[in-house]
């Protein structure tokens, strides 16, 4: 049977800005093209991708302030996502690091998750979560509500795990915590960049390069305290202006230069003209690595989660063990005795192209149909 010939809706939890998640979605949407989207929000009707597309929208999307603040929903999305009607659906996948898992179909629809990662703020990072609340003047009323909130919505988040009959997880890492907080079995389908899209160039410059959301578990400080002792150029990529993006800009020494909201052309330079990319935090699964090793430059990343399984040490990069600048530096100064193949690296990375995804995802899809 042809999959095309189904009837396939595509949830996701929210789209709203737009980051990896959004990037898995959109190769989705290129591979099935006539799928609906249900979301509990949208904000990216700019956007050429969902031009023409049918997309349905949560309550959520009519409430002042909790429709631009999706954080703040949280309690309501589980209402959200139960509430879309799926019954005219053959295929049902959802695209979850959240709650969109959770939807209801029909008995005889195939309900497929692909899962970013169980619920990091009910299960592996709640505790982080709770220390780093970002809800603002509001952050003293959640911190008091969410331990009293969380046995509800984790007995709701267990129920709704349970819903889709087959898993896919985006990694190992993920596969694991799936097994450990949903005991479901999951297949791993890496997640894929179009690899076509980045240039490639033996001329490197003398700089190492960083780029990502200026937040705590990033590990931008780690890489400000690091350059500031040892004084080789960095470059560090942002789009988040915060009190931590200010703080570190101020505290940062005259070898370590800041770039902050630049264009994506911009970014893809540097990529290629970078010594090194330098991965400090740890990351169920986090694209830019790969986007790096795909512009020919080897990878310094932190010996944990994704980059374990992206990374290979010694070939297209090394690893430094702990978060700390004497760990770090150590590696880099190991790393700058090194030559490395520019090809073997770019041709790693092809094994990560959104086309593979494309393919071990219909593949999959086709199977459980078959069945």
């Amino acid at each position: 049977m042809n999959l095309q010939e189904k009837k396939i809706a595509i949830v996701c939890d929210w789209i709203k800005d737009w980051g990896w998640a959004e990037l898995v979605l959109s190769h989705l949407l290129e591979l099935f093209p006539h799928a609906d989207i249900y979301t509990s929000i949208f904000y990216q009707a700019d956007n050429p991708l969902f031009e023409w597309r049918n997309i349905t929208t949560s309550f959520i999307q009519k409430i002042p302030i909790l429709n631009k603040k999706h954080k703040l929903a949280l309690t309501l999305r589980p209402q959200a996502f139960e509430s879309f009607d799926l019954s005219s659906y053959d295929i049902v996948i959802s695209s979850t690091s959240a709650e969109s898992k959770g939807v209801i179909t029909k008995p005889d629809c195939l309900q497929i998750c692909y899962c970013h990662t169980p619920t990091r703020y009910f299960w592996s990072h709640y505790d982080e979560y709770q220390s780093m609340m970002e809800f603002g003047i509001l952050n003293p009323l959640a911190k008091l509500l969410m331990p009293r909130l969380i046995k509800k919505l984790r007995k709701w988040d267990l129920a709704a795990s349970m819903r889709p009959d087959f898993y896919i997880a985006n990694s190992e890492n993920t596969r694991e915590r799936i097994t450990k907080y949903y005991d479901r079995k999951s297949e791993v389908i890496y997640p894929g960049i179009d690899t076509n899209n980045f240039k490639t160039t033996e001329n490197k410059s003398d700089f190492y390069l960083s780029v990502g959301r200026c937040i705590p578990y990033k590990q931008f400080e780690l890489l400000v305290d690091t350059f500031n002792q040892n004084w080789k150029p960095l470059i560090l990529v942002t789009n988040t202006d915060n009190k931590l993006y200010r703080k570190l800009k101020k505290k940062s020494k005259a070898n370590i230069k800041w770039k902050l909201s630049i264009s994506r052309e911009e970014i893809i330079k540097l990529y290629s003209e970078a010594k090194a990319f330098v991965f400090p935090p740890e990351e169920d699964f986090w694209l830019v690595p790969l986007e790096a090793m795909a512009s020919w430059t080897p990878v310094i990343a932190y010996w944990v989660g994704w980059a374990l399984e992206t990374v290979l040490e010694w070939k297209t990069g090394v690893f430094f063990t702990e978060q700390t600048p004497e760990s770090l530096h150590k590696i880099i100064e190991r790393f700058e005795t090194m030559n490395w193949d520019a090809k073997a690296i770019r041709k790693h990375a092809e094994t990560f192209d959104k086309k593979v995804f494309q393919s071990k995802m219909y593949d999959f899809i086709q199977s459980k149909v078959s069945l």
